[in-house]
């Protein structure tokens, strides 16, 4: 299997958690101080707490997804490890941050770091999370979402940069699945539409989808053809 990766925009993305983490909470002191010694000036204390607050909230966002390690597309990578040559797995290198290109098919890759139990309301039609970090939920942005949503513009993305960017329209299938890293959930939604499984089990899923015979495998060939293939920094 081949990992291309644009480090190039995790180094970016790193250093963008890192500053607004340090300039919210620089902005937090200075609001806190206002508050505390300057009382004619608590409006713009206020001020100062809430742009604090939302700046951190951009500094998690970053942090927890490009920050530490392992991050998501390590990973993806070191649970599909072992998969054969015919591979090509793209970490935000294309439109979609992680995708695998292969004999398996064309699978987008969507990963969650949530913890808890993960199930599938069929009928609300929603993914549901239960237990995990009440604060992080919170404040640490760990809250489940709305994945059918996310799943829905990754395919949107993915076929508007095959035909404007690719300018091809003659592409295999897409697929998706959700991939939960945390080691802490446990997965039990066989009954969502989506295929939705611990990362431990992906490499497991991608083998079973290639002895399945993939859709279309010449147009995979192809689309791996025009794809990049080479790591960007």
């Amino acid at each position: 299997m081949k990992v291309i990766t644009n480090t190039k925009i995790i180094k970016r993305n790193k250093k963008i958690g890192q500053i607004t983490s340090i300039v919210s909470l620089l902005i937090l002191a200075g609001g806190l101080y206002l508050s505390m010694y300057k009382t004619d000036m608590l409006i713009y204390s206020f001020v100062a707490l809430i742009a604090g607050f939302l700046l951190s909230q951009v500094g998690i966002y970053y942090g927890s997804r490009w920050g530490k390690s392992p991050r998501p597309d390590e990973l993806i990578s070191a649970s599909l490890k072992g998969l054969e040559d015919k591979y090509d797995l793209y970490h935000y290198s294309l439109v979609v941050p992680h995708i695998l290109v292969g004999p398996a098919g064309v699978w987008i890759i969507s990963p969650y770091s949530q913890g808890g139990q993960i199930t599938y309301d069929e009928t609300k039609g929603r993914w549901k999370q239960k237990g995990g970090n009440a604060y992080m939920k919170i404040f640490g942005q760990e809250s489940l979402g709305r994945p059918d949503l996310d799943i829905r513009a990754y395919q949107q993305d993915l076929e508007k940069y095959l035909t404007k960017e690719l300018d091809t329209d003659q592409h295999p299938e897409f697929n998706s699945v959700l991939v939960f890293t945390n080691e802490k959930a446990k997965v039990d939604a066989g009954n969502a539409p989506v295929p939705t499984i611990p990362v431990s089990k992906l490499k497991d899923f991608i083998r079973k989808k290639a002895k399945e015979k993939a859709k279309d495998y010449e147009k995979i060939v192809e689309l791996q053809k025009i794809l990049p293939h080479e790591e960007k920094e």
